[in-house]
């Protein structure tokens, strides 16, 4: 076809040229010619990588037999019963795991100390910036980092972050000036939790956490008022326990790695993944 295409009336001898390949929007997202949703929608752009991970997943299963060529897609990323099954099927054959041995779970343990101790309790305040439907979550981060500085400059006892509080938290213990009491792990969300608890003593604050603390329910200004050690455990109480963490650790690892080969081998249109073209590690 040429370059230079007319207004077609085939009367006013205008000619323009056809846009170029990079200036035309695509309309669909692809994976090897799957469409990953519907003509005029816009998933956002970590939704449509999920899409295409479980696409590309899907098709593998296909690739090695363990589901149907009948199986067919769908366009809103939710995947079969079957496919899901053979999804789960060609992970287990793909990811051939080593199992951690004896001195990888101690190494672990010598190194992450503090996560291995019962009923250490910290207590501690909290201001919460709550991120709800229709909030501007940009302005709404500027204004917590702004009074996440100015109570960083505040002594312990001083009466400023029960008021700040009181004014500001979307949590019902702003008018507790923001207490929480004493807490354990378990008592939080994990997100919160890590941000607590220390993981080394140098990480392990007094007073007001020097950044935000950022979960499901929004932006969290922290401020520790006390912290109760917990009893330290044995390695051999815990071994179990760190084998299981090692064992998710690795499969994270070899699962992204595996998706990065499914990618690079894959024709995507409309999308950018991770790719690689080394064999897959064990």
């Amino acid at each position: 076809m040429s370059q230079e295409q007319g207004c077609g009336s085939g009367s006013c001898g205008c000619a323009s040229k056809a846009p170029a390949v990079d200036d035309v929007k695509v309309a669909v997202a692809m994976v090897n010619g799957v469409p990953l949703h519907g003509e005029g929608e816009s998933p956002d752009p970590e939704a449509l990588r999920q899409r295409a991970y479980s696409e590309l997943l899907r098709q593998a299963a296909q690739r090695k037999g363990l589901l149907a060529v009948g199986d067919l897609p769908s366009l809103d990323g939710v995947l079969s019963e079957a496919a899901s099954d053979a999804t789960l099927a060609l992970l287990e054959r793909e990811l051939q795991l080593p199992e951690p041995d004896e001195a990888s779970c101690k190494r672990y343990f010598d190194a992450h100390p503090a996560r291995y101790h019962v009923g250490e309790k910290v207590q501690a305040k909290h201001i919460l910036f709550a991120v709800t439907p229709g909030v501007d979550v940009p302005a709404l981060r500027g204004r917590a980092e702004a009074l996440l500085v100015t109570l960083r400059c505040e002594a312990l006892n001083s009466p400023a972050f029960a008021t700040a509080a009181a004014e500001n938290s979307n949590c019902p213990s702003g008018a507790e000036g923001g207490d929480l009491g004493w807490l354990e792990a378990q008592d939080c969300a994990p997100e919160f939790a890590s941000a607590l608890f220390a993981q080394d003593e140098a990480n392990a604050h007094i007073g007001v956490l020097p950044r935000l603390i950022t979960t499901r329910f929004g932006f969290h200004i922290i401020q520790v008022l006390a912290r109760e050690a917990g009893v330290a455990q044995q390695f051999e109480s815990v071994k179990g326990a760190i084998g299981q963490v090692l064992r998710q650790q690795a499969y994270m690892t070899a699962l992204r790695q595996y998706l990065s080969l499914l990618a690079g081998e894959a024709e995507l249109l409309g999308l950018e993944l991770d790719t690689a073209d080394s064999p897959l590690l064990q």
